[in-house]
């Protein structure tokens, strides 16, 4: 099965894990691993707003960097950015932070609501250019679910 074909698949799942829930901590868990499971990344989780600074949230994987602040790694950047950041290789990234010195490449997609970033979907794999546009699209419409 191809990349989209596992995002249309998985897409309805997602769907209908979080139909009715309403506390946003059930959701990222059930995404995150959901996600992970699917596609076999390194790492896949969520980082949540928390004052000035990122803090970890529901996540899968190996241990995770605790908190970020904002502007710092791909992760607070595309915060700060309010956008969605693919990065091919996270060791030309400048700032990047290391959680993991496996992790190869990356994206990560803002969660927003009522025009704030609240958290931030970071996805890592061990391959280099491992995300694309299609990732982006997928995944930004994933986030819009929560």
């Amino acid at each position: 099965m191809n990349k989209a074909e596992k995002y249309q698949l998985l897409l309805p799942q997602i769907e209908a894990l979080v139909a009715g829930e309403t506390d946003i901590i059930a959701k990222m868990a059930n995404v995150a691993a959901a996600l992970h499971e699917t596609f076999g990344f390194w790492w896949t989780g969520f980082y949540r707003v928390v004052n000035d600074e990122l803090v970890l949230g529901p996540f899968q994987g190996p241990i995770a960097c605790t908190r970020i602040r904002y502007g710092r790694g791909v992760c607070g950047t595309s915060w700060q950015q309010e956008e969605t950041i693919v990065v091919p290789n996270v060791h030309e990234f400048p700032g990047h932070i290391a959680c993991s010195s496996a992790s190869n490449s990356e994206i990560v997609v803002p969660l927003i609501r009522d025009d704030s970033v609240i958290a931030v979907l970071d996805i890592d794999s061990t391959e280099f250019g491992a995300f694309d546009e299609m990732d982006k699209a997928y995944l930004e419409q994933i986030v819009r679910l929560l």
